[in-house]
């Protein structure tokens, strides 16, 4: 799939956010690696600029974690990702696909396994995958 035409990517590109004041976590880093063609949601950790753009086109609340304040828009923005997960390194450490940071799958890999959810297990195997054929 083309990542520019997916429609989560483009509502996120519509929001000129300052790419260095986010990245895209969660299962988006799979989606920008092929590794999936399709993703429920985006999930972005955002400080500073990126923040206040955010907070400006909907109200933030608490996170379902309790750790950090959250925005919804179809794309859910996070300032804090889970605890152990730092803000500012998450940012500085994206790569960029298409014009928009993504988080190394290392730190997805390491973030589905802090979480154990029965729905990470399958991005697990995709990630374990492509990071052993690199």
């Amino acid at each position: 799939m083309n990542l520019h035409a997916h429609p989560l990517v483009r509502m996120l590109r519509a929001l000129e956010l300052p790419t260095d004041d986010y990245v895209v976590f969660g299962s988006g880093p799979l989606l920008a690696h092929g590794l999936r063609t399709t993703i429920g949601d985006l999930d972005v950790v955002a400080r500073g600029r990126a923040w206040q753009a955010l907070t400006a086109a909907a109200r933030p609340v608490s996170t379902p974690s309790g750790h950090g304040r959250m925005v919804r828009l179809q794309i859910e923005a996070v300032t804090d990702w889970l605890p152990g997960f730092d803000t500012d390194r998450l940012i500085t450490s994206a790569e960029l696909h298409a014009g928009i940071p993504f988080a190394p799958l290392a730190e997805v890999r390491r973030s589905k396994l802090t979480t154990r959810r029965p729905k990470d297990w399958p991005d697990l195997a995709l990630i374990d995958s492509a990071l052993t054929t690199v």
